[in-house]
């Protein structure tokens, strides 16, 4: 029988999958196809993703968030 060897994702990994979620959620946007996208490489502390997503916020993005804090309080 072949031993099966596996591997961990690192911390940056799972920051490039909270990254993914995080912008999914912001865009109202599917996250399958960001995660098919993920480059994976093999690193000492585990794989490492070579293109993580990006986020971007603008100022309405901002006002919004700032929005949502005072409604809460």
């Amino acid at each position: 029988m072949t031993e099966l060897q596996h591997t961990n994702l690192s911390k940056q990994a799972l920051g490039a999958l909270m990254m993914a979620l995080q912008k999914s959620l912001l865009e109202q946007s599917d996250i399958v196809p960001v995660l098919e996208e993920f480059k994976f490489v093999n690193s000492p502390e585990g794989l490492v993703v070579l293109n993580p997503p990006l986020v971007k916020f603008n100022e309405e993005t901002q006002i919004n968030f700032d929005f949502d804090n005072e409604a809460s309080e």
